[in-house]
């Protein structure tokens, strides 16, 4: 066998052994598990961001019904006051 057919020979056996190598189940998550994790992570984060801001709009549509039933009330008063006079 000559020396070049031995090379390339030895070559494919060790490109064989490290994708064998790399198959290997591992003990374990792999990446893309753990990219899951993360993934699911952030969607929790998201989640609660989205439940804190609803809570605050909910917060302030009250804070606004209430200033309008406020200005609406000294608005009929002021009618009422106005067409009482005349």
């Amino acid at each position: 066998m000559s020396l070049y057919k031995k090379s390339c020979l030895m070559v494919t056996a060790i490109l064989l052994g490290f994708s064998l190598a790399g198959c290997e189940k591992k003990a374990g998550e792999g990446p893309a598990e753990r990219a899951g994790k993360e993934v699911d992570k952030a969607m929790e984060k998201a989640g609660q961001a989205m439940d804190k801001a609803t809570d605050a709009v909910k917060e302030a549509a009250k804070d606004a019904t209430k200033k309008v039933e406020e200005v609406a009330k000294d608005a009929a008063g002021k009618v009422t006051a106005a067409t009482k006079d005349k």
